[in-house]
């Protein structure tokens, strides 16, 4: 593709991806001054940048769900174990289908939090469906989480933590002894190896800090390399500002993001030590003193070393002809020249038709971009040939006798090739590298050797693009969400969520009316409940509003709040005398809560007793103790008491304390007699 053609199909807006390293100034990609070939923002990217603001002011991004897009897509999702360059891809073949976990219950009626086992039934790249034990073949219950949210534990963990193992209320299956039926489901069972979230926090470290000096290619002209300062880290995702600012757009700061393992990035000094042009910052000799400052004397062991070549057969000369991916249009594979070649075994590789050198790109002699001529042939891949050659009728042989140019060797070239576990259909995140601060939505679309071609989902085939399957900018299905890093989802996902929060959009008027309406209503409630304006429900949930159209008499409704979560107090188990305590669900889910209730009163009762002066006759107490009894009961179960019963039962106990004081009074009187015949008797 020559400059003019990209320039062309930027402004169209649908053509293939602009350059590969494009600057984001701030997070609206905007158009320089005068602007190099191929820099305009996508059309990619000014849609998405328009969702990620609908997306900000809807508080966050909740409209896309990993297990559910699976399903409807019925696509698998590429394995952990695939990805070299993230947490976990050592560990991740220890991850079966049919493992055991404790997870919380959320199909319980408790009001705290309990837990239970789970199988895993399917595994997506870091998230998992799992399905509780008990349901057998039911699938009506099953569920997505990701297992390295640290909500799922091994087998094992209730016990050492004192927590409660509940089954679910929904379980259909008559089951007498859940103790049991457990036992016989774990026997020969796996489940999570017990160092799984050290191994992740440990593959979550970098020794990259943020301060940091390197060099990155300039992404307006990529022919070049820029010094740029590490300015946030995510997951190994570095964003980088460059130093110089000179020719950043007013109000923006110009930043670029690039993984730390990107072929991009280089260590400082390193553009001087192998021949590679550099952009000259305003004050040269101040930027490479405070970069000595910075940067520690072993920098450069903290980059990717590229694959030491051997020169005894020969090497790359310049002029030699091959096949490379067009660094301007990352979905193409070009005809190329070596146009220069640089020390430690990098080349200058220009795409044929372009006139211009800033369109060079460096890759070295290892890299899996460039390819000897007929690779596309072989492969069946279209090649994008020079501008006035007809891509059907070209073949390699007229083009190098036509240009007095001779092929580059393929022993040249690295063929290293030891498989992968991508298929096509395989679904992951990617990098856009047209816009390298996007992580999107992705699927494989196709697999030659090392080579993936990647197509964003809801997007043109014009944006898809050729990586490594070493490549650090695809990452596992749920990388974002432990990273917290933004996924962009496909534009439909987004168009549904806007036409939400437009559809909603009255619940935030009525947040921004909270404030005031309770503060009027503590201030002067009699005034408040006397006013037609709107009033406030439930200070619980200040969103419910009475309608401006209710009479002023009507009441403050208070309604019915859901009791907040508690956690169980721990218990002080002996380690040789460790089991999981397992509580059956009742049939009503109130008699369990009514009989703790009735059980710690009556125990409070008798201990109050014990510490009591008896002052009455046993009469009199087994009385009064009859009294608190019902008393109690009555409190306890008053939902299926009424008012007229509580009037009734208050009469008889005013009836029976008369009784009790005239048979009282009786008894005195009768000894006082008693004493006085003895009295006279004597006498």
């Amino acid at each position: 593709m020559t400059t003019a053609r990209r320039i062309r199909a930027a402004e169209a807006g649908s053509s293939g991806p602009t350059p590969c390293p494009v600057s984001s100034s701030t997070q609206t990609p905007q158009e320089p001054a005068t602007p190099p070939p191929g820099k305009l923002p996508t059309k990619k990217a000014v849609v998405l940048n328009k969702m990620n603001k609908v997306v900000a002011s809807a508080g966050g991004p909740d409209g896309f769900d990993w297990g559910s897009y699976l399903e409807r897509e019925r696509s698998p999702a590429a394995s952990v174990s695939c990805f070299t360059h993230v947490p976990l891809c050592d560990q991740w073949d220890e991850i079966a289908v049919g493992m055991k976990v404790e997870v919380l219950n959320t199909n319980a009626v408790l009001p705290s939090k309990v837990y239970w086992i789970a199988t895993v039934v399917q595994i997506a790249g870091y998230k998992a469906l799992l399905r509780y034990e008990g349901f057998e073949d039911d699938s009506s219950h099953d569920f997505w989480c990701s297992l390295v949210s640290g909500e799922v534990n091994p087998i094992g963990w209730c016990a050492i933590t004192s927590k409660l193992l509940v089954p679910p209320q929904d379980v259909k299956l008559n089951i007498p002894d859940w103790k049991e039926y457990l036992m016989k489901k774990l026997v020969g069972a796996n489940t999570l190896p017990v160092d799984f979230y050290i191994k992740m926090s440990e593959g979550m470290r970098t020794s990259f800090k943020i301060g940091m000096r390197v060099e990155v290619v300039d992404p307006k002209y990529v022919s070049q390399t820029r010094v740029a300062i590490i300015d946030q880290i995510t997951g190994g995702r570095l964003r980088l500002v460059y130093t110089d600012q000179s020719d950043a757009p007013e109000n923006a700061v110009s930043d670029f993001w690039c993984h730390m393992l990107s072929p991009l990035l280089h260590p400082l000094g390193w553009s001087n030590s192998v021949g590679h042009a550099i952009k000259a910052p305003v004050n040269s000799w101040e930027a490479a003193s405070s970069g000595l400052k910075n940067n520690s004397d072993n920098a450069f062991l903290l980059f990717k070393r590229p694959r030491t070549v051997y020169m005894d057969g020969g090497f790359f000369e310049e002029g030699m002809k091959l096949e490379a991916i067009d660094p301007l249009n990352l979905g193409n594979i070009c005809v190329a020249t070596v146009q220069k070649v640089l020390l430690d075994g990098y080349l200058m590789v220009g795409i044929d038709g372009t006139t211009s050198n800033s369109d060079w790109f460096c890759y070295h002699a290892s890299s899996h971009a460039i390819f000897p001529k007929g690779f596309c042939n072989k492969n069946e891949i279209h090649l994008t040939v020079p501008q006035g050659y007809d891509p059907h009728t070209f073949t390699w042989d007229d083009y190098l006798e036509e240009t007095k140019a001779k092929p580059a060797p393929a022993h040249l070239f690295n063929a290293d090739y030891r498989g992968h576990g991508f298929s096509p259909n395989m679904k992951l995140e990617a990098v856009d590298l047209m816009e390298p601060r996007l992580v999107c939505v992705a699927t494989i679309k196709r697999c030659v050797g090392r080579l993936l071609l990647i197509h964003f989902d809801g997007w043109e085939d014009d944006f898809d693009q050729w990586v490594d399957s070493q490549s650090p900018d695809i990452y596992p299905v749920g990388w974002c969400e432990l990273m917290g890093y933004q996924l962009q989802p496909p534009p439909e996902f987004a168009a549904n969520q806007e036409a939400r929060i437009k559809k909603y959009k009255h619940f935030i008027y009525g947040k921004k009316k909270k404030k005031y309406t309770r503060k009027r209503l503590s201030n002067d409630q009699s005034k408040a409940d006397a006013t037609q304006g709107p009033k406030v429900i439930s200070t619980d949930n200040p969103q419910k509003l009475v309608e401006s159209s209710l009479q002023p008499q009507v009441p403050l409704i208070q309604p019915k709040t859901e009791p907040e979560e508690q956690d169980i107090m721990e218990v002080q188990v002996k380690a040789e005398e460790i089991e999981m305590e397992i509580i059956n669900p009742p049939n009503n889910p109130q008699e369990l809560c009514v009989s703790r209730i009735k059980q710690e009163e009556t125990e409070e009762q008798n201990k109050r007793r014990d510490y009591e002066v008896p002052a009455r006759t046993s009469k009199d107490q087994a009385s009064r103790d009859e009294r608190e009894t019902g008393k109690d009961a009555g409190e306890l179960e008053k939902n299926s008491v009424t008012v007229s019963s509580m009037e009734q039962s208050e009469d008889d106990g005013t009836e029976q304390d008369q009784e009790e004081e005239m048979q009282m009074s009786d008894a005195s009187e009768s000894e006082s007699n008693t004493e006085h015949d003895t009295t006279g008797e004597g006498r």
